[in-house]
This record gives C-alpha cells, structure tokens and sequence, in this order.
C-alpha cells in the first residue's frame, strides 16, 4: 500500500464504479437511493460492481432514510446475503432518538460482519457528544474509520472539528481514519491537507451533471490531482 491519501468515490452502478476507478478512486461508497443519503444496494448490483472493477468497495447498510436503525433483523438479513455475495467492507451508523450511538443495533450488526472493516458514517456528525460516541465505539471489531464533515451542516462548518479531531489521531477513540465529507470542495483540501487529514469521500462533485447522470472519470482525476498536489 502507498501512503497516498484515500480518495472514496460514491458509485451507484458499474458505469459510475468504472468511471470512479478509471478516474483514479481508491474505493468505492456502493448505496442506492440519493434522495434518501443512500440505502443499502442490491446483492445483484453489489455483485455487477465487484465484478467490473477491482477496488475495495464499501456497501452501505441501511434500509431509511435518518439515522434509526430500522428493522434490525432485517438489516442483518441483508448484510448475511451480502457478505454470502462477497462482500467485506461496510458502511453503517445508526443513533437512538436522543443522538446516542445505537450500540445495540451496531453490535448486531458487526457480528454478522464478523471481522470485516467497516466505517461509522455521518451519524457522528448528528451526535449528542462526538467525542462520547467515538470513545463507546473504541473497541468495535473493523472499524476503522469515521466518515464525517465535522458539523451536521457539512465541511465549511466542520472544518475547526475536523482539525481538532485528526491532531488526537492515535489517542482512545481516535484511532480510526476520517474520511472527509458531506459538502466538501476542492478549495477546502488545502486547509484539511494541512491539518494532517488524509483521507477525502465525495458524491456530488463527481457528477458534474447531477445525480441523475453517472460519475464522470474527468471530475474523479480532477480531486485526484488536487489531493496529490
């Protein structure tokens, strides 16, 4: 492995997973359903991406929109079918009504795992108490990293957080990679470069037509380039 920063594209199907790869993405985000933050995919479409390109591609559990979990048993269904189809690394995050991490629901969830790295998304940046959900999700099984843009409204707001937050790296609660995103741009890799973040996700800045058209490989190397600069 490089040492390169980690650049996550979100894909929803093999012509954007191809684009993404061919653009220059590390990994793959696999979800359908963007007008509800992405759901979790098919097996069968989880099965065409894996098959058409051979990046690490995460999949993302969860069955609505919002930060519940839902129907457990069913989410545990679909990620034992899942895991049957190959897959090994997830994307989940799930809090109770009062913004406390859903230990219960995660615990579920992470055995059916059973060793698979995952990553805790955007919940965090809906959390009570940050810092409290990363020290009771310290000793989870493959998580290893935190998806998050530092702030609920997204990177502009997020931006002293998330500095703050890589300068614990490696400290109880801490030691999981932030994956940057949720409104980031290319004119805020500089100061989160800068601060030591490593690690970048996006979705809409790699459809420069918008959701409804597929991810272009051009916008995909432009954040290529921009983050190796």
């Amino acid at each position: 492995m490089s040492n390169r920063a980690v650049l996550e594209v979100i894909a929803l199907d093999e012509e954007d997973a191809v684009a993404a790869q061919t653009g220059g993405a590390d990994r793959l985000e696999l979800v359908t359903d963007m007008a509800a933050d992405g759901l979790t995919p098919s097996t069968a479409s989880f099965a065409a991406i894996r098959s058409a390109v051979d990046i690490p591609l995460r999949v993302m559990l969860r069955l609505a929109d919002g930060f519940a979990a839902g129907d457990v048993d069913a989410l545990a269904g679909r990620a034992e079918e899942l895991r049957s189809a190959g897959a090994d690394e997830f994307v989940l995050g799930f809090l109770t009504a009062d913004g406390e991490p859903d230990l219960v629901a995660v615990e579920r969830l992470i055995a059916v795992l059973d060793g698979c790295r995952w990553t805790f998304h955007r919940a965090i940046d809906r959390a009570a108490d940050r810092d409290g959900l990363r020290k009771r999700l310290a000793d989870l099984p493959g998580l290893d990293t935190y998806l998050t843009a530092g702030a609920a409204t997204g990177v502009d707001d997020g931006l002293t957080t998330l500095a703050a937050e890589a300068a614990r790296a490696g400290e109880p609660g801490y030691e999981p990679q932030i994956l940057v995103g949720g409104g980031l741009r290319l004119d805020h890799l500089p100061t989160l470069r800068a601060a030591g973040l490593t690690a970048f996700h996006i979705g809409g800045a790699a459809r420069p037509r918008g959701w409804t058209a597929p991810v272009s490989a051009d916008a995909v190397r432009t954040w290529r380039e921009a983050i190796d600069a």
